[in-house]
């Protein structure tokens, strides 16, 4: 559709943020709707509206590396649908090959009919991370998954609401029975909490549903997709004056820059400014190849990090939408880790590469130190298949641990956040506790972890747990061999590192003492991926990566004065 004339000011500022709340009603509504740890307590789902087309049109603060994505989520399932949709529908899918992040991030997209036409005028769409859905280890993010059939069940489209009935047996089909059929995997170790999660995202985009059609009948049809599309121009226009105020302040319109994974992998970008045009090319010609564990990142996760950049960079207040990606064109070399096979695996491309694609591209336009570059993804559980290979009952439990933020040019990092990509919550002491066989012994800010400099960098977090069962732990994460970088003379940051605590026994397996500093216990550096079983007493203790300094360290009396 067309735009018309010039938008009203002050209507486009209504429109904005009317298309805002909308997207921060539905969030509500899934908070109070679902059951799980995972979305209820951490916040690990987003709420969007799409137009007709498929592009973003306006989401609420919600997981910026799922709001990028959902797009092409939303895209494939309209070509592969077409005019298969009808009121009533609700497609469910988590593919990376179809839009997808990774397998425990479900998308449940719904389409927006038109009350008087009955045409399609909107999408809305929910994302949430489901703690499990079946695969090798309880919580679906193995750190030693090599391929997607590791990770769970994985899903290109499926109607789980067809005409208002919601399908059940097929639901189960698809996450209980498909991926306990490849050996080694278990089919979702809970399906009853994930069922009950993926109803409050039906609800949720059934509320984002009423409120749209509620306000075409306000504005009517041709006045709400006009604005719609004119906040699209207006985000467009946006990031051409950044691209054209980056060229000028580096004097060059060629950027570039480069980092490394902590297995040497590495992510180059090269960026050319059409200074006239206010456009972009992003080149990520030079990356690594496709690597045999799980730090491969789809391309949906890589547009989903370029967009996160620009909005972040730009000063003023416009929604994240499809815009921003309108001046960009983003090359991939194929076969590398940001354009894996298939059946690659792809559980720590979402939550991993993805933060050090955010860091390359900050590197080159030169805005920030690099941030902890992690998500610090922890889980543990129980349950699979016993010795004969029949299912057995069982949980997943799935956080990330926050870190520091890198410094800027006019600003020190902030500690014990998430950063980036990643804007959850971590789960309560007093619920972590209640819900599960654990106990917190720490968690407070690592001092002096944040990288040193004229303005410093956030300091990372201290995380020790113990575990009152014997569980299989898993942790999945970055910047362990390598330290986020500082800038303009700022110092690096400090690694993180991976503790388990296995504490001392009689030979009948009972502990002997609690006393940690006990020299009988051991103390092993489990490295940043690893999947271990945990012993009754052990500890887990986590220490996040800090972020990078910005500037050349000066005398403390003098940055006083």
């Amino acid at each position: 559709m067309a735009r018309k004339a010039a938008p009203d000011p002050i209507l486009l500022t209504l429109f904005a943020n009317r298309f805002m709340s909308v997207a921060e009603a539905m969030g509500r509504s899934l908070q109070q709707t679902s059951i799980s740890t995972n979305i209820k307590e951490r916040l690990d789902f987003s709420c969007a509206l799409f137009a007709p087309d498929g592009d973003l049109v306006a989401n609420a603060p919600f997981i910026p590396i799922h709001l990028g994505s959902m797009s092409f989520a939303v895209k494939y399932q309209m070509k592969l649908h077409e005019n298969d949709l009808k009121e009533g529908d609700v497609l469910m899918t988590n593919s990376p090959h179809a839009g997808g992040s990774h397998l425990p991030d479900i998308t449940l997209i719904t389409p927006v009919f038109d009350t008087e036409t009955k045409e399609i005028i909107f999408f809305t769409a929910s994302r949430g991370h489901h703690a499990d859905i079946g695969g090798i280890l309880p919580g679906s993010m193995p750190p030693t998954s090599v391929n997607i059939f590791e990770e769970g069940a994985e899903i290109i489209s499926f109607k789980i609401v067809n005409a208002g009935m919601f399908d059940r047996e097929g639901l189960h089909e698809y996450m209980v029975e498909r991926p306990a059929r490849y050996p080694g995997n278990s089919g979702c170790r809970n399906i009853k909490e994930v069922e009950s999660d993926l109803k409050a995202q039906i609800a949720a985009n059934h509320k984002g549903v009423q409120l749209l059609q509620a306000m075409v009948k306000e504005y009517g049809l041709q006045i709400v997709q006009d604005y719609m599309y004119h906040i699209r121009a207006n985000a467009e226009s946006s990031v051409r004056n950044l691209l054209r105020e980056v060229a000028k302040r580096a004097g060059s319109n060629v950027l570039s820059a480069v980092d490394y994974l902590d297995d040497g992998s590495p992510i180059q970008l090269k960026v050319e400014i059409d200074e006239k045009e206010g456009a972009a090319i992003l080149d990520f010609e030079g990356t690594g190849y496709e690597v045999r564990g799980n730090l491969n990142s789809p391309v949906s996760v890589v547009h989903s990090a370029v967009i996160y950049c620009m909005r972040a960079m730009l000063d003023v207040d416009i929604p994240l939408n499809a815009g921003c990606l309108v001046p960009l064109t983003v090359r991939i070399p194929e076969r590398s880790l940001l354009s894996p096979s298939r059946t690659a695996a792809v559980c720590g491309g979402n939550v991993l590469t993805s933060q050090r694609i955010v860091d390359v591209v900050l590197k080159a336009f030169h805005a920030c130190a690099a941030s902890q570059g992690c998500t610090n993804n922890l889980t543990f559980g129980t349950g699979g298949k016993d010795k004969d290979g029949v299912a057995v009952a069982g949980w997943g439990y799935y956080e990330t641990i926050a870190g520091g933020s890198g410094a800027g040019p006019d600003w020190h990092g902030t500690s014990g956040v998430h950063t980036h990509i990643t804007n959850t919550r971590i789960g309560d002491v007093e619920i972590l506790e209640r819900r599960y066989p654990v106990l917190l012994h720490r968690f407070g800010l690592r001092p002096d972890s944040g990288g040193k400099g004229k303005w410093h960098g956030g300091d990372g977090v201290i995380r020790e747990i113990e575990f009152t069962h014997g569980l299989q732990v898993s942790i999945l994460s970055e910047r362990r061999t390598r330290a986020p970088y500082g800038m303009e003379g700022g110092e690096p940051a400090m690694k993180g590192r991976n503790t388990w605590i296995k504490r001392r026994r009689r030979e009948d397996g009972d502990l002997i003492d609690d006393c940690l500093e006990s020299k009988q216990h051991r103390f092993i550096n489990i490295g940043g991926k690893a999947t271990v079983f945990m012993g009754k007493g052990d500890r887990l203790l986590i220490e996040t990566p800090g972020g990078g300094g910005w500037g050349l360290p000066i005398d403390s009396t003098v940055q006083e004065a």
